[in-house]
């Protein structure tokens, strides 16, 4: 994929390249590690842009403000709520990456519980936690201009959303649903073929449908797609013997929050069985 040469235009700093920080919050990093498993495309992407913060990879850091920012993770902490409005303040453009950046993450299974009670039972002494109740996406607390999805996020709609961004134009990143991966790559339908519970019809589209591949029914990885029929998802998953606990579960992993999901999970919560 070309990166492409973009330079900034502000009277003698025409000709500078533009400056990309990487952020962390509460996350496992691994997006940042993805960023990392680009490889060959780091050294187009490398001389496109100058790295100038990025904790994961280097110790030298500048101070911004910067042209591009990556943040992956959740806000779970009053520290990092204060952090983002801080890095929004440093960052021409904000984009978010990963479940837990643009879905609250694993972590947002706190969300459904009481946390003092969890902290309660994980923590020898926490009174001296300082968490939130909530695990909450980055776009609930600033201005996010882009989110690329995914757990973690898939290295090529990465440099295509960092291309994109470089030569001021919109990101080319597929809506669609795995569906139409499986599709592509000629995969049988699992749910058709076997019976296997599969969240594909309600996903979007991203990791390659990788788990159908292997005849595993998908986990909605990369979020609820953009109509994302849930109801009808969680019906025929019913015709296949799941009970409710079951369908509970499916809904509350790496995107428990995401609008869709996080609605038909507390459907199915309050339906006995």
């Amino acid at each position: 994929m070309k990166i492409g040469s973009h330079r900034t235009r502000r009277g003698a700093d025409a000709t500078r390249k533009p400056t990309l920080a990487v952020f962390k919050l509460a996350s496992c990093d691994g997006c940042q590690l993805a960023i990392l498993d680009c490889e060959d495309e780091l050294l187009a992407l490398s001389g496109a842009v100058e790295v100038a913060n990025f904790a994961e990879a280097s110790r030298a850091i500048q101070k911004g403000p910067y042209d591009i920012s990556l943040v992956e993770g959740s806000v779970t902490t009053p520290h990092d709520a204060e952090r983002i409005h801080e890095i929004r303040r440093q960052s021409r453009t904000l984009i978010t990456i990963g479940a837990c950046a643009t879905a609250g993450g694993i972590q947002a299974l706190r969300n459904f519980t009481d946390v003092a009670e969890l902290a309660r039972a994980v923590y020898a002494s926490p009174d001296y936690l300082s968490t939130l109740s909530k695990s909450t996406p980055i776009v609930e607390h600033v201005f996010v201009d882009y989110q690329l999805r995914g757990c973690p996020i898939d290295k090529r709609q990465l440099l295509e959303v960092l291309t994109a961004f470089l030569h001021g134009r919109k990101p080319a990143v597929s809506t669609a649903s795995v569906c139409l991966e499986c599709k592509r790559r000629g995969t049988p339908c699992v749910m058709v073929a076997h019976g296997t519970p599969c969240l594909g019809p309600v996903t979007q589209a991203g990791c390659g449908a990788i788990c159908p591949a292997y005849d595993r029914g998908c986990y909605a990885c990369f979020g609820p797609a953009e109509t994302a029929n849930t109801a009808s998802v969680a019906t025929l998953w019913g015709a296949m013997g799941a009970a409710a606990p079951d369908l509970v579960r499916a809904f509350r992993t790496f995107n428990a929050a995401a609008e869709p999901f996080r609605r038909e999970s507390e459907l199915h919560e309050r339906t006995p069985g």
